[in-house]
């Protein structure tokens, strides 16, 4: 391993190729024997930290399609902290229903899991097949792992029966010094980015382009109100750099002044700091208060000139649904992913079907939507959030961070590179955009 290092920090990735394949490398885990270790507790209490663990595991066989990377840094995503605690389920169940498919995803069923959704690094060796990448290659991965053998998917392959993602759904994620890809989750590193701000985009700005910028999604055009949620954060950070980036207006919903002042860093206007005007939309577990969604709804108007959103962000789930479907306009869209508040969404459907809105579900982002997300980073439309970067030896700190809510932005981790900093290739490019760069760090 530390040959194929010394390879990469001195510029000679075409000699990357020619090195041997360690046949272990140290990779980030979850055990199946400690599914159950938090049973009775309630989300919060549980404590990634006690389960997640640095292990030194066997390199994986490499297979037809697919391509073996080693990771100079990778990124912390909410899925990382399901994994860690074992929500909504273990994700063991993934893995043994994913080696069932075949001999070759038989690998990925292993009393251990890799984690990990992000990387950026270089190739080390390609399967049978591959012709679009070859070993010394920078490149970023996106986590969409498709099979592509029904015709599901070859319209839009996020609808593959075999859709799955990548170090969640299956096993070699990039939370580690070597990972398992396939071919068509690469795509071109940043050349103006270092190892840990490349690695940091990739699974939160796909989703995010797809959720608001895709006819798969939100499909938003000019002038359209958004309304974000947590604006600041990994996710809608995206959005509302995407949202002023195509020309719409942002309502960036925050909950502290610190998270307002990055959000005006991205160069947003309108912000609501929902702790502060102490919005609260349920009364108890049960009932939600519809009192606060008007009030929610007039204080969007008061800071548009009049305008209710046309598009709705949405990912916290339970805790905001009954709000984001009531304040949309009539005929806008709801487009939501994820739940970090609860799975179980409730509105008053009246809202939605007399005034004809429209509630979208969105997931990740298929290629060429994740391509497309890419190229705007590295063209430097859209910039980087991260805020904070661990060594490996400190994921699972990382990640009781984003379990917590402690962070802003994107938390990073260096996997193989030695300290932060490293793999800019183009200084021009860097040196016009570093101040939206770094907006994000040490906050």
């Amino acid at each position: 391993m530390k040959q194929i290092l010394d390879a990469i920090l001195a510029g000679d990735s075409a000699a990357v190729g020619g090195l041997e394949v360690p046949d272990h490398y140290r990779g980030m885990t979850v055990h199946a024997e400690e599914a159950d270790m938090f049973e009775g507790l309630t989300s919060k209490e549980k404590d990634p930290r006690k389960s997640l663990h640095l292990d030194d595991v066997p390199t994986p066989e490499l297979g037809p399609g697919e391509a073996l990377v080693a990771v100079m840094a990778s990124a912390i995503n909410y899925n990382t902290v399901w994994t860690s605690i074992f929500e909504p389920v273990s994700t063991f169940a993934f893995l043994k229903r994913y080696g069932k498919l075949s001999p070759l995803t038989a690998r990925h069923d292993l009393p251990y899991h890799v984690v990990g959704s992000d990387l950026a690094g270089v190739v080390l060796r390609t399967g049978p097949g591959v012709n679009a990448w070859k070993p010394g290659d920078e490149v970023v991965a996106h986590c969409l792992s498709v099979e592509l053998e029904s015709p599901d998917g070859h319209n839009d392959t996020m609808l593959d029966s075999e859709q799955r993602i990548w170090g969640f759904e299956t096993n070699f994620g990039g939370l580690a010094e070597l990972a398992l890809v396939k071919s068509n989750q690469l795509m071109p590193k940043p050349g103006h980015l270092t190892w840990e701000e490349a690695a940091s985009p990739g699974l939160v700005n796909s989703t995010a382009y797809r959720q608001l910028v895709s006819a798969n999604g939100a499909n938003m055009k000019q002038g359209d109100v958004v309304l974000i949620w947590g604006a600041s954060g990994g996710l809608g950070s995206y959005a509302t750099q995407f949202a002023l980036n195509g020309g719409a207006v942002p309502v960036c919903v925050v909950s502290s002044e610190e998270k307002a002042e990055i959000c005006r860093a991205m160069g947003a206007e309108l912000i609501i700091d929902r702790s502060a005007e102490g919005y609260r939309f349920w009364i108890d577990e049960h009932t939600q208060d519809q009192k606060e969604w008007k009030r929610l709804g007039a204080r969007i108007r008061e800071l548009t000139g009049g305008d209710d959103p046309d598009i709705v962000f949405e990912h916290p789930g339970r805790e905001t649904f009954g709000a984001s479907t009531f304040v949309a306009r009539k005929g806008g869209t709801i487009v939501t992913c994820a739940s970090t508040s609860g799975y179980m969404h409730s509105y008053d459907n009246r809202y939605l079907w007399m005034n004809l809105k429209r509630i979208i579900g969105s997931h990740f982002a298929n290629y060429r939507e994740a391509w497309e997300a890419n190229r705007l980073i590295a063209k430097g439309m859209i910039h980087p959030t991260v805020s904070k970067v661990y060594p490996l030896e400190e994921t699972a700190q990382a990640a009781y961070d984003v379990h917590r809510n402690l962070h802003q932005g994107k938390v990073g981790v260096l996997t193989l590179a030695p300290t932060e900093g490293l793999g800019v290739r183009d200084e021009q490019l860097r040196a016009r955009h570093v101040d939206k760069i770094n907006r994000f760090r040490n906050r």
